[in-house]
């Protein structure tokens, strides 16, 4: 939108739902959770008491969807998420519409127009640089796990196959957050931001087609960051169509210029500013870096070897178990990986699924010669324990009760490898791989 010229009809009501509705979806009040303070996480609750008891009002009232809402967890395609949208977009409408008829004889909204386009361009840009940082230390995707790389590939869901898929490539997955990044970049300065809104929807628009594309569940979040790089493009769409398709000199632009005539305000800018590099730019890749360091090549749990094991022997309550498939007490291709976790082919409802696969997190004492298979981290539920032995370098015996029974498991450890793991590439490739 033009400020320096009468708005039309149209920019006035667009501008009024826009501005009302990405002040909700965004709430930049909410942006003080970014300080380093346990504090700062309730000076939020109060807003996000109100928005939640709005969403399930407008659930039971309104919309009478869904009997019961599923708050955003891992996904942000939740019935919750998705009412939010339908609530606040038509609260947004009726504002727009209420504020139409009182306020028909305003011909523009130039300043708040500079707030709004300032909201949404430094949103855009801390997402950019909250996801491109962790993106640059490969540490969103992770390269597949020796157990991942054990599952036959008919059973892993669109969202994990393409996440694996990115994680795959390390140089792919920085490239992508280094995008992501020079785009944060472009939108901090003003003179930059018409650039960061192009450069943004370019890039957003590929994430959002991924999560289109492959069932991910993060659809409304990419779709609203689309949403906003549009939304600042189109505050210039005269410029842009000037210079990049009528060939025509472009004017310079108006629209982020604000004059501060005094010097506290001059002050207050410069302070805020840095305020936001360190707490958007230069803490998330500290704490990206220092996530890299901790993560990096992950060590063995001593005596054990990480590794693929053929579950030898299995034998419960005296009784050997063959190796039969679809018996539900049976364990077979354990694995274990550097750290803590691993996973086996069972069907035992004691352990945690996830394509097709029973995993566990396992902790080992040496002095007592146990160790306590949990349901995932340290501080989870122990699932059971067992003594172990190390007869020799590729042998490791469990024995303990599980479940009420006496157990006994021979693990015998493999020499198998996987040729994705062995990161291959090749300038020169005389056939189709």
């Amino acid at each position: 939108m033009n400020t320096n010229t009468q708005w039309n009809f149209t920019q006035k009501i667009l501008f009024r739902f826009f501005f009302v509705y990405f002040m909700i979806s965004i709430a930049p009040w909410t942006w003080i959770s970014n300080l380093p303070f346990e504090w700062v996480q309730d000076v939020n609750k109060p807003w996000q008491w109100i928005e939640d008891q709005l969403v399930q009002f407008a659930n039971k009232n309104i919309f009478r969807v869904y009997k019961e809402l599923v708050p955003i967890n891992g996904s942000g395609d939740t019935s919750w998420a998705w009412t939010h949208l339908w609530f606040f977009s038509l609260l947004s409408f009726l504002v727009a519409m209420v504020w139409t008829v009182s306020d028909r004889n305003k011909t523009s909204y130039p300043k708040w127009n500079y707030l709004l386009v300032t909201i949404v361009r430094y949103h855009v840009a801390m997402v950019s640089f909250g996801y491109g940082i962790i993106k640059l230390f490969a540490l969103q995707m992770w390269f597949p796990s020796m157990s991942q790389l054990a599952t036959p590939l008919g059973e892993y869901l669109p969202m994990r196959f393409s996440w694996m898929f990115i994680g795959y490539s390390t140089p792919y997955q920085v490239f992508s957050g280094a995008a992501e990044v020079f785009v944060g970049l472009l939108l901090f300065n003003r003179k930059t931001t018409t650039a960061g809104a192009l450069v943004g929807l370019a890039v957003f628009t590929n994430v959002m087609a991924m999560n289109l594309c492959y069932d991910i569940p993060v659809k409304l979040f990419s779709t609203h960051l689309v949403i906003m790089c549009l939304f600042l493009v189109v505050q210039e769409h005269k410029r842009i169509t000037a210079f990049f398709l009528l060939n025509r000199e472009a004017a310079a632009g108006t629209i982020y210029q604000v004059s501060l005539p005094k010097k506290w305000q001059r002050i207050t800018r410069y302070v805020l500013k840095g305020l936001f590099v360190v707490l958007v730019m230069i803490l998330p890749f500290y704490n990206a870096y220092d996530q890299y360091q901790s993560a990096k090549n992950p060590s063995d749990q001593k005596p054990f070897r990480s590794g693929i094991y053929d579950v030898a022997d299995f034998v419960l309550n005296k009784d050997t178990i063959p190796a039969v498939v679809g018996d539900s007490t049976r364990w077979t291709n354990m694995i274990l990986h550097p750290g803590t976790t691993g996973s086996m082919i069972s069907s035992d409802t004691l352990f945690r699924k996830a394509y097709g696969r029973s995993y566990f997190g396992y902790f080992i004492d040496t002095t007592k010669q146990q160790v306590t298979f949990r349901w995932g981290g340290k501080n989870s539920d122990s699932l059971f324990t067992m003594r172990y032995s190390i007869p020799d370098s590729s042998t490791i015996t469990l024995r303990g009760p599980v479940k009420g029974d006496t157990l006994f498991v021979r693990l015998k450890r493999t020499n198998k490898q996987y040729r994705l793991a062995e990161k291959q590439f090749h300038w020169l490739s005389e056939y189709n791989r």
